[in-house]
């Protein structure tokens, strides 16, 4: 990188305008939040999991100037309730969740933003509806394929962190260290939470341990309840496959949005969605362009991935605002 190159920075910090509930039937109700300029440039944005919910920081890789920034909770996860619910809670219903937020928000169109999960549900999204989007702004890019999730609970990332495998699998059984998948998904449907909360910790410490070049591995997440909810919503969703009807779905089908234009932004040494998915969507995507971070894990939050997020979204608002 030349030496007068300075990267871009996040966005300050900035308060929503706007929070709403929406009932979406089958009893989940989705906590949705609007920020920036209400006649701005349309985004919304896709946290990642599934059942990471919403974080402020999502909001600061836009101008608030500019854009109209959408941000809410998938089911079962953050301020939506009930939380940590399984029931009706689907790839499909959740990519029904975004078209009833755009009605809802009265957008015709909107820039698809989200990474990992995220990225994965932004695709299902634009599959189904890549009419309405305008653009996309992909990181981390996951497809919910079986040889991404083998990489990451089977064979693959334990070779790389043989540490943080242990401790993963230190209380199962070696018949259930045949599918950690199934062995969690099994035990996380303990209906207390508080009996199911190691099991919860430490499925969440796995993926906190692996997604930062600069995390401690070592380091517990601070909030048990957000570690629920994602480690019962991940199980849940990964031992269903993502809930697509066929494996590499997503790129299979990728006739049907990849005229729409996108950045896909990719840490080089990324090992919770390895750059090999990426490479792979990019080469199949005309409209798409891939930018590889040479110094960046799986975070959003990495400086290389800011400073590339950043810039997507302001060249954007430039040719669209």
């Amino acid at each position: 990188m030349d030496a007068s190159y300075t990267r871009r920075l996040l966005y300050p910090p900035v308060r929503p305008y706007r929070e709403t509930r929406l009932d979406v039937g089958d009893g989940h109700q989705l906590h949705i939040e609007e920020c920036g300029r209400p006649d701005g440039l349309p985004v919304v944005t896709l946290h990642g999991g599934p059942g990471g919910g919403s974080s402020p920081a999502l909001r600061r890789f836009f101008d608030p100037n500019r854009y109209r920034i959408i941000l809410f909770d998938q089911r079962g996860c953050g301020r939506s309730t009930p939380h940590g619910c399984l029931r009706a809670n689907t790839t499909q219903h959740l990519v029904d969740d975004i078209e009833r937020i755009r009605e809802h928000c009265g957008i015709d169109n909107w820039i698809v933003f989200g990474g990992s999960w995220g990225a994965t549900l932004a695709l299902a999204y634009g599959r189904a509806h890549a009419d309405r989007c305008l653009a996309f702004v992909l990181r981390g890019i996951f497809l919910c394929s079986q040889m991404e999730l083998d990489w990451f609970y089977k064979q693959g990332a334990n070779m790389l962190f043989p540490d943080a495998w242990e401790r993963l699998v230190s209380s199962l059984a070696p018949e259930e260290r045949e599918d950690i998948v199934r062995a969690y998904y099994e035990r996380l449907s303990e209906p207390d939470v508080v009996r199911r909360r190691p099991d919860a910790l430490a499925w969440a410490r796995w993926e906190s341990a692996l997604i930062s070049l600069a995390g401690d591995p070592t380091a517990p997440l601070a909030d048990p309840m957000r570690a629920d909810a994602l480690a019962r919503l991940e199980t849940h969703y990964f031992q269903h496959k993502g809930f697509f009807n066929r494996d590499g779905e997503l790129l299979e089908d990728i006739a049907r949005y990849n005229q729409v234009p996108a950045l896909l932004v990719q840490g080089r040494y990324d090992v919770v969605t390895p750059p090999k998915t990426a490479w792979s969507l990019a080469r199949a995507w005309p409209k798409a362009r891939l930018q590889l971070i040479g110094d960046a894990g799986h975070a959003a939050g990495e400086p290389g991935v800011v400073d590339a997020l950043v810039r997507a979204t302001d060249s954007l608002a430039d040719q669209m605002v």
